[in-house]
């Protein structure tokens, strides 16, 4: 009896081995779209930076590494009689319908916190494309912390009275954005904000949707007689094989009224975006000149007056004064949350900072001073609500004393965190089945050991 029970032990033994090396590291997907996980190949980038300014603007230059520009975002294709939306989907594009992007948020210290924080502070309760959140419904964009009753729920925003006094108080995040589809060609940049949402500044933006939703067909077309073309092959833009000199984007000067009476043939393309000019105080970001990718380098400069004469839309800039940003940039056809970012830096206007504003006289900045580089990091799915929690952070008491996160950590160390409170429940439920596999060892290795001392004793 004795050795049946000892083989039986053996072999449970020998089986919750087996198990535990087959097993392992299966628990976690690396890429698992439908949950909205996907970890970049790499985790950190460089960005480089210039500011200058003259008595009227103030000048970006920016510059960052992309394979391949990505000149679409996302376009309508004609198949078998039906016009049918194509997009880039979650983490990088294979088909590179997520268009390149760059994006800088500006303070004048009206924002406690963002000087040290950046923009963790605006990352709230299960935004969209965080893993677990709702499904359907508007967009969960960033927010401020202050925009709400209780910061860690999205849907407890506070009366429209008390957000109107904390934008008085300057209590919001100037947005500067570039996108290379949806802005780019017609020179443009697109001027917004992040308070009680993220969002565009009062006016008209650089873009809008081309499609009637009536008729399920496209609202404008290629013209022709202008670009040579009704429509673009959806091979070729897969491929890449439309670059800045040719008409790949719709505007004024390329659009006519769509006919759909043309004989469509399949794989015919037409972007779903239409290009425009902007109006009020959306319009106040703009490019001195398209911007180009070169030899694997996004090259953006955009400018925006000193004073838009709009305090309530964007933060002014002064002679001297002293500001805090914090940037974001997309590559290699990534869109949402799928970005590098970087921790807050202070600006300077001709004055003491990590990045100093050169004042110049003339028609345009010489750009004579060297490049500010700036640490790019992937940011993962780290809430401000998760890293103000001792439950779930244990630094939270070092933000509770206001240590800011450059103190503490590297870039480096925070993309690493991010990637692990990504797959955060997958860990806790592989730590569950480790465990658990492990009492079971010890068990069946205790009855062993046991039934062999008895049996040498008997």
């Amino acid at each position: 009896m004795r050795r049946t029970y000892l083989a039986v032990s053996v072999a449970i033994f020998a089986g919750l081995l087996v198990a535990a090396w087959v097993t392992h590291d299966t628990g976690i997907k690396i890429n698992d779209p439908e949950n909205n996980i996907f970890i970049p190949t790499e985790l950190t980038t460089t960005l480089q930076v210039k500011a200058s300014y003259d008595n009227e603007n103030i000048y970006f230059r920016y510059r960052w590494p992309v394979v391949r520009p990505s000149l679409f975002h996302d376009v309508l294709v004609y198949r078998d009689g039906n016009w049918e939306r194509e997009k880039g989907g979650v983490g990088p594009s294979e088909n590179f319908l997520n268009e390149d992007r760059v994006s800088m948020m500006i303070d004048d210290g009206s924002v406690p916190l963002f000087s040290r924080y950046g923009g963790y502070i605006t990352i709230g309760d299960r935004l969209t494309t965080f893993t677990g959140a709702p499904k359907g419904g508007d967009e969960r964009t960033k927010y401020l912390p202050d925009t709400r009753t209780d910061p860690n729920n999205f849907d407890s925003v506070k009366a429209e009275s008390d957000l109107d006094i904390l934008r008085e108080a300057g209590y919001f995040i100037d947005l500067w954005q570039w996108r290379s589809s949806r802005s780019n060609p017609v020179g443009l940049g697109d001027d917004g904000f992040v308070a009680e949402e993220r969002s565009g500044d009062q006016g008209v933006g650089p873009y809008y949707t081309n499609w009637d939703k009536e008729l399920n067909q496209p609202k404008f077309m290629f013209d022709q007689q202008v670009t040579g073309q009704n429509a673009l092959n959806f091979d070729d833009v897969v491929a890449g094989n439309y670059n800045f000199d040719d008409a790949y984007y719709l505007s004024d000067a390329t659009a006519i009224a769509f006919d759909p009476n043309i004989e469509w043939k399949n794989g015919d393309t037409i972007p779903r975006r239409m290009l425009r000019a902007e109006e009020g105080s959306r319009g106040d970001v703009v490019q001195p000149s398209a911007s180009r990718w070169e030899d694997g380098y996004w090259d953006v400069t955009l400018v925006r007056q000193l004073d838009t004469g709009n305090p309530l839309d964007d933060k002014i800039f002064r002679d001297k004064g002293s500001y805090d940003l914090a940037f974001a940039v997309f590559r290699n056809a990534s869109t949402m949350r799928w970005h590098y970012v970087s921790l807050p830096m202070s600006l300077g206007l001709e004055t003491d900072a990590q990045l100093v504003a050169s004042k110049f006289a003339g028609d345009a900045p010489g750009w004579e001073q060297d490049w500010t580089e700036v640490k790019m990091f992937y940011p993962g799915q780290v809430s401000w609500g998760r890293l103000t929690d001792p439950k779930t952070h244990p630094g939270a008491d070092k933000i509770a004393e206001r240590v800011p996160v450059a103190y503490r950590h590297s870039e480096k160390q925070l993309a690493l965190y991010g990637v692990e409170v990504e797959f955060a429940g997958a860990i806790y439920n592989q730590w569950l089945l480790t465990l658990f596999a492990s009492l079971l060892l010890i068990v069946a290795m205790g009855i062993n050991i046991n039934l062999l001392i008895t049996r040498r004793e008997s």
